[in-house]
């Protein structure tokens, strides 16, 4: 679905999560609700971002339109080649729309894990050490303020994770 498809006249809709496996199911829920654009700002990049089900959800979204695009930042990426082969074979195949940057020092701090699809869709976390968090759907206020945050973060990093091993 695309944002140009969502009715501009649903209400926000907002939902707890209370602990790892309320945060692993509306984070793939909300992969899945991306029609164009996903921005995902996390510390590092766990092992779940490996697993077949959220592997397909991406393939998938990459696979819809070759202008959707997926920025990734995180404070560690020394992880990803490592713990998410398959992340790095959607990287392989779709270089031209996924971007993962790794933030410098002076942003290290910024420790409250969030992600964005499209304008509408967000979840967050309150610290990357606990799982507990928010899901908002169909709430453009709150995407389009954690969309300003990652932006900046954006700004403060740098590329990190490349589809070849010598970055080229």
């Amino acid at each position: 679905m695309t944002e140009m498809s969502e009715s501009i006249n649903t209400q926000p809709q907002h939902q707890t999560l209370l602990g790892a496996s309320d945060y692993e199911m509306a984070l793939d829920t909300l992969l899945g609700k991306a029609g164009r654009t996903l921005r995902i700002f996390e510390h590092t990049l766990g092992r779940s971002w490996n697993n077949a089900h959220r592997h397909d959800i991406l393939r998938m979204f990459l696979h819809a339109d070759r202008l959707n695009r997926l920025y990734i930042v995180v404070h560690r990426a020394d992880n990803i080649a490592r713990d998410c082969p398959r992340l790095m074979l959607l990287l392989k195949q779709f270089s031209h729309s996924i971007a993962i940057h790794e933030t410098h020092d002076h942003v290290k701090s910024v420790s409250d894990p969030f992600a964005v699809a499209d304008e509408r869709h967000f979840l967050r976390r309150f610290h990357y050490v606990d799982m507990r968090g928010q899901f908002g759907q169909d709430d453009p206020n709150g995407a389009h303020q954690l969309i300003d945050r990652f932006n900046d973060l954006w700004e403060a990093s740098q590329p990190a994770v490349s589809a070849t091993t010598l970055g080229l």
